[in-house]
């Protein structure tokens, strides 16, 4: 094991949290940093928070000085699809130059493992429903390409370095942390299972399905959903992985099958036991109609193993965590 400290930047964020917390229960020594623009500092659970930015050159070079960081997990970015088409350079500021400007700290300190937060959306519309690694790289919106562009730094930086990295290419996160410690309370999130259980608690006036007419088995869009658990978990043994000598690697972060909308609706309904609001909208431009990652390269190399693969599992603890938020 490393002795090393470990900085996680927007270690206060959904996803974020759920690994600094897990990083904590090992016994491993973690620094935070974040904005806190979307972050929460209260899920900060373990180590030291420093509320900054990746932007910030001096002040990004004096944690990885004063922590003896020698693996940075970078989480930092924006992430709301929609708004990186009518804001593109927003997106391209802060994943692409802020992570360029987290890269050149990196290799100034020589800092040794580097894991990144990467995305199902640098696929864009896949020629078939399942996306694998070495699937054409085709993103459709400014989100996607500014994480391929930090994909393609640290790959470039990896050859001209003693860095190795894994970057992990999520695909639709839902579900919270199962003991209800600490969950996503992004405002006006835009994740299906999140924007379902607000209204199920009444935040919400109704879910709005966009498109019932795709070729799937009920019309509307399938994805593959992975717990949150499941993929802190990943990053667990992508550090494991390079802590033992891997080589630097690209793997889709997902179970292998998927849900539908309506699948997913009906799951949060019956954890619930009442009917969901539900309006049914024309199909969003750009949406595929089935995205399921090809997942067995996680697997292999890292000997990942799920413990949440089950719909109910995920909606349960999503539920549990907005009737957390809701009573205060």
């Amino acid at each position: 094991m490393s002795e090393g400290g470990i900085l996680v930047t927007g270690g206060a964020g959904y996803i974020g949290s759920h690994v600094v917390r897990q990083l904590g229960e090992t016994g491993r020594r973690v620094v935070t940093l974040d904005n806190l623009i979307t972050g929460f500092a209260e899920s900060v659970l373990y180590g030291d928070l420093i509320e900054g930015d990746t932007g910030d050159r001096e002040l990004v070079a004096r944690i990885l000085r004063q922590h003896d960081v020698d693996t940075v997990i970078h989480f930092a970015a924006h992430t709301v699809v929609p708004e990186s088409v009518s804001n593109p350079l927003k997106y391209y500021g802060n994943n692409t130059c802020n992570t360029r400007n987290l890269l050149e700290c990196c290799r100034d300190a020589g800092v040794k493992h580097f894991i990144f937060s990467s995305t199902a959306a640098v696929y864009g519309i896949p020629e078939s429903d399942r996306a694998w690694e070495d699937s054409p790289l085709a993103p459709i919106n400014a989100y996607g390409t500014s994480k391929l562009m930090s994909e393609w730094m640290l790959r470039d930086l990896a050859a001209a370095s003693d860095l190795r990295y894994v970057a992990l290419r999520y695909f639709n996160v839902a579900g919270c942390d199962p003991e209800g410690r600490i969950g996503q309370s992004t405002p006006n999130a835009t994740l299906l299972t999140k924007v379902a259980c607000e209204a199920a608690v009444g935040k919400r006036e109704k879910v709005y399905i966009f498109g019932t007419d795709y070729p799937t088995p009920d019309g509307t869009g399938v994805r593959d959903y992975i717990h949150v658990e499941d993929l802190a978990d990943a990053h667990l043994r992508a550090l494991d992985h390079l802590e033992a000598g891997g080589g630097s690697t690209v793997l889709n972060c997902g179970y292998g099958h998927g849900y539908s909308v309506r699948e997913v609706l009906e799951m949060v309904e019956k954890v619930n036991g009442a009917p969901l609001p539900v309006e049914e909208a024309p199909r969003r431009p750009g949406d595929p109609p089935v995205l399921i990652a090809g997942a067995d390269r996680i697997r292999e190399e890292l000997g990942w193993v799920p413990r949440y693969d089950d719909l109910e599992a995920i909606v349960s603890s999503a539920l549990n965590w907005e009737r957390k938020l809701v009573s205060g």
